[in-house]
């Protein structure tokens, strides 16, 4: 009678695609029917209607606050934006090491150091509101890291966090040194809101994959950003801006998308791993930069409905529309952030979303370790002398 061999490889498709690896609470993204929600509520509508804190403590708590919970909370949070005096020593010397690479480079130095300046211990010895709390530390540090390493790197002073300010106007100040228009602030929230989380995406697994060791939270949260960095992934908001500044003008649209498709090249903003409709982020984003309108605007509109097109013509069945990053561009653009800080403003608001799913994780006891199959040489090879 054959023997089983104990956990015997299980083939999968490339990628792990569609593979289930765990259960969360955290949310879920449908992409067949355009979809998505945090816990069980539409995440579109969650970022046209609600702050940035009150989904933060959604994920982190489960429910959304009431009016004196999500003062605390909002409390809590903002008095967190400090960083300690070793970190903000660093930080010029991180700044000038990642001036060709940017704001998200240095981020991972820094958040290591304030892991171990803050004595974040592995999530496997600590209890839940350890986790918690180096959770939350880390979170409202994102933003003045990053702001403050970019203003370094152009030359500039950190600008201090205010209390007083919500999360994204915070952010948008720190960023520029002045207080931002009501408009921009939405606008910068509902993005940020959109972006928390978006089912296992490289980023998410890799910080679960880390947090199932029982590291500490920095450790987990750098590893996501180092996912996140890659041009596949959170990097695609700028491309997908250069493509509009590579195309110029609408008698350029067919020319240039033919001639990029045919030579398999990818048009930065279309088509996801996911969605088999119109990315809703997407079209929520649309929405937004038409509500700031002018000439940018008009012009993407008219690429997005121009590129959809000729997509459906050179990849039939495809179903190939824009994602997130295509209007995640035009909307920043339009708020005045540089371009350089678009994937860094992406890490702003899905570090949240990556530090609830840490904390999910450090719940189950088991690591996450699948396996490979080999296809090298056939083992075992004669092991040749050693050179004289």
């Amino acid at each position: 009678m054959p023997t089983t061999e104990i956990n015997a490889p299980i083939d999968v498709p490339r990628g792990l695609a569609g593979v289930v690896v765990t259960e969360t609470e955290l949310g879920d993204v449908r992409g067949r029917e355009g979809f998505y929600h945090y816990r069980q509520y539409s995440a579109v509508e969650l970022a046209t209607a609600r702050t940035f804190e009150d989904v933060w403590y959604l994920m982190f708590h489960g429910r959304l606050p009431d009016a004196a919970q999500l003062a605390a909370f909002t409390a809590e949070t903002a008095a967190l934006r400090g960083l300690p005096a070793a970190v903000r020593e660093a930080l010029p010397a991180l700044a000038r090491a990642g001036a060709r690479s940017g704001p998200l480079a240095g981020l991972r130095t820094a958040l290591s150091l304030l892991g171990a300046t803050a004595d974040f211990r592995p999530l496997y010895d600590i209890d839940t509101d350890r986790r918690r709390a180096d959770a939350l530390a880390a979170c409202a540090a994102v933003p003045t890291l990053l702001t403050a390493l970019h203003r370094i790197g152009q030359g500039r002073q950190p600008v201090e966090p205010r209390e007083d300010l919500p999360y994204a106007a915070n952010y948008l100040y720190m960023l520029t040194g002045r207080e931002p228009e009501p408009e921009q602030v939405r606008a910068i929230e509902s993005y940020l809101i959109s972006t928390i989380d978006h089912g296992f995406n490289a980023s998410t697994f890799a910080a679960r994959v880390i947090a199932s060791t029982g590291a500490d939270l920095a450790a987990c949260l750098v590893g996501a950003i180092g996912a996140l960095s890659g041009p596949l992934h959170g990097g695609a908001p700028s491309r997908a801006l250069d493509t509009l500044d590579a195309i110029g003008t609408p008698d350029r649209i067919d020319a240039w998308v033919r001639d990029r498709v045919l030579r398999g090249e990818r048009i930065m903003g279309f088509g996801h791993a996911v969605y088999r409709t119109e990315d809703p982020r997407s079209r929520m984003l649309r929405g937004i930069a038409e509500q700031f309108g002018g000439p940018r605007v008009a012009f993407a509109v008219q690429v997005e409905a121009a590129v959809e097109k000729l997509l459906a013509e050179l990849k039939p069945g495809r179903e190939l529309h824009t994602n997130v990053e295509f209007y995640a561009g035009v909307v920043m653009e339009l708020c005045g952030l540089p371009r350089e800080m678009f994937t860094p403003t992406f890490c702003a608001a899905r570090v949240v979303g990556w530090s609830a799913n840490i904390l999910e994780q450090a719940e189950d006891s088991k690591i996450i370790r699948p396996a490979a199959r080999y296809v090298g040489p056939p083992p075992p090879q004669p092991l040749p002398d050693a050179a004289a």
